[in-house]
C-alpha cells in the first residue's frame, strides 16, 4: 500500500527552525518549489515577483551561473586556504581589487557578512596594536545593522540585536538626528557630520579604532543618508585619524547604481566589507578588503605574525567560481547600469504614492526602493497586501522596501510598481 504523500509546509513546520522570525510565524505557508529570472513559484504553482531577497543578483536559475558552479564542483570543491590555497581564491582577489583604488587591494574571504563584520573589527584592533596604540572603541549609526553574531550584534543598536552577553567591543552610537525623509535632503548633512564629529572627539586617551557605517541603512529603516555624507565622513575619519570601515554587504556590486556605494563620492574607505551580491545568491561567500598598509601591519602581530581568524570555507573554491561568474555578468550585461536605469524608473512610477496619506516617503539609490508609510501596520498591510498580488517585498517596520534581481526587465520593473500601487491603495479604501 502506498504511503500518502508527504506535505512540505507539514514537513517544515515540525522540523525547522527559521531565522528571525516570530515561534508563531508560519513560515512553512509561503514554500516555494523553483525560480527562474526574477520571478519563483510556490509549491501550489502560484507565481510571484522576488522583490525581497537582498543577494539576487543575477536573478535565478542563470544559465551562466548553474554552468559556472557546476563547472567547479565537477573538477575541485575546495579546501581549507589555511594549509594550501587554489587559483580561484587569487583571480577573486585580483577581480576585486580592479574595482578600487590601487592600495585598497587585499581580501579576507569569509562566507557570510556577520563573518566579514568581526574580521573587519578585529583587523582594525589589530593594527592599532601593532602600532603600539591599542584602541577598542567604534563609531556607528545605532539604526545600523551589521550581522547576527555578538560582536557584529553590539555594533549595532537596534533592538532586535539585543544580546545577554558581555560586548565584546565599546561602540559609540549615533541616533538619526532627522527622520529619513529629512536626512536624504541635503540641509542635513552638516547636521548629520556635526554628530560624528562630536562623537569622534573622545580626547587622546579615548580614540576610537574605526567608524563602521552602512551607505544606506537597510534594516533600520531603509534610510538614504544625504549626498556628500561618506565623503564628509572620509575626511572627518582623516583628521581624527582613524579607520573608516564600511559595511557594503547588501550594498556591494552594483545595487546602488555603482559597484560599490563609496564610488557615488570616491570615498575610499580602510577597509571594505561586502558580501550579498557577490555570489548571486548561488553560494556563501563575503570578502574583507583592507589597505595594503593594514595588511603588512601584520607581520608584527606577535603569536603567528599574522591573522588569527578565518573559516574551514573561507574562499570555497565553487563559491569563488560562483563570485567570478556574477561579476561577468555584471560587467557583461551592464547589470551596474541596469540597476541605476530601472532603480530610477522604479521610483518615478512610485511617486505617487505620496499622495496618500498613509505614505510618508518613497525613496531610494540605485536598485532599492523604500516606500515609508504613517505606521508599522499600514506597511505590513501593504506588504500582505502585495503579497497576494504575487509581490514579494521586505518589511522594515514602518517601511516596505523593493530589491528585484538586476537582471530584472522594464516589464518587471512596471509590475512591481504596479502590483506595490495596488496594494497600497486597497489599503487606504
Amino acid at each position: 500500500m502506498t504511503a500518502p504523500p508527504i506535505d512540505p509546509r507539514d514537513r517544515d513546520r515540525r522540523y525547522v527552525w527559521h531565522p528571525w522570525s516570530p515561534i508563531a510565524a508560519d513560515r512553512a505557508q509561503l514554500m516555494m518549489s523553483r525560480g527562474d529570472g526574477y520571478r519563483v513559484w510556490d509549491v501550489d504553482g502560484k507565481e510571484y515577483i522576488d522583490a525581497s531577497s537582498l543577494n539576487a543578483t543575477c536573478g535565478y536559475a542563470h544559465p551562466l551561473m548553474v554552468e559556472a558552479i557546476s563547472r567547479q564542483l565537477l573538477r575541485f570543491h575546495g579546501l581549507d586556504i589555511s594549509i594550501a590555497s587554489h587559483d580561484l581564491a587569487g583571480q577573486l582577489g585580483e577581480r576585486l581589487a580592479s574595482y578600487l583604488p590601487d592600495t585598497l587591494s587585499r581580501t579576507l574571504f569569509v562566507n557570510s557578512g556577520s563573518e566579514g563584520v568581526e574580521a573587519a573589527a578585529l583587523i582594525a584592533h589589530g593594527y592599532w596594536s601593532h602600532r603600539g596604540d591599542p584602541r577598542s572603541r567604534i563609531v556607528g549609526f545605532t539604526q545600523g545593522y551589521h550581522g547576527s553574531t555578538v560582536l557584529a550584534r553590539s555594533a549595532s543598536g537596534l533592538p532586535r540585536v539585543e544580546h545577554p552577553f558581555e560586548a565584546p567591543l565599546r561602540v559609540t552610537h549615533i541616533d538619526l538626528p532627522l527622520p529619513p525623509h529629512q536626512l536624504r535632503q541635503p540641509a542635513s548633512l552638516p547636521v548629520l557630520l556635526s554628530v560624528f564629529e562630536r562623537a569622534l572627539d573622545g580626547g587622546p586617551d579615548d580614540k576610537p579604532m574605526a567608524v563602521m557605517v552602512e551607505p544606506f541603512i537597510n534594516v533600520g529603516g531603509g534610510v538614504v543618508l544625504p549626498a556628500g555624507f561618506l565623503a564628509g565622513l572620509r575626511q572627518l575619519c582623516d583628521a581624527a585619524d582613524t579607520l573608516l570601515i564600511l559595511d557594503e554587504v547588501f550594498t556591494g556590486y552594483g545595487r546602488t547604481g555603482r559597484m560599490f556605494a563609496f564610488q557615488h563620492e570616491d570615498a575610499a574607505p580602510d577597509i571594505l566589507i561586502s558580501s550579498k551580491g557577490l555570489a548571486g545568491g548561488y553560494l556563501p561567500i563575503a570578502a574583507v578588503t583592507a589597505q595594503q598598509w593594514i595588511y603588512d601591519s601584520f607581520t608584527r602581530e606577535p603569536v603567528i605574525g599574522g591573522l588569527r581568524y578565518g573559516h574551514t570555507t573561507s574562499g570555497h573554491a565553487a563559491a569563488c567560481a560562483a563570485a567570478l561568474a556574477t561579476l561577468d555578468l555584471l560587467e557583461n550585461d551592464d547589470l551596474v547600469g541596469r540597476a541605476a536605469r530601472l532603480g530610477a524608473t522604479l521610483l518615478n512610477q512610485l511617486k505617487p504614492l505620496t499622495d496618500s496619506p498613509d505614505v510618508t516617503d518613497v525613496r531610494g539609490i540605485g536598485l532599492i526602493a523604500v516606500v515609508e508609510t504613517s505606521s508599522p501596520e499600514v506597511a505590513a498591510a501593504i506588504h500582505s497586501r502585495a503579497e497576494e498580488a504575487g509581490l514579494l517585498l521586505r518589511l522594515l517596520g514602518g517601511a516596505v522596501m523593493a530589491v528585484p534581481p538586476m537582471t530584472i526587465s522594464e516589464e518587471g520593473v512596471a509590475t512591481i510598481a504596479d502590483r506595490l500601487r495596488w496594494a497600497a491603495a486597497i489599503h487606504g479604501r
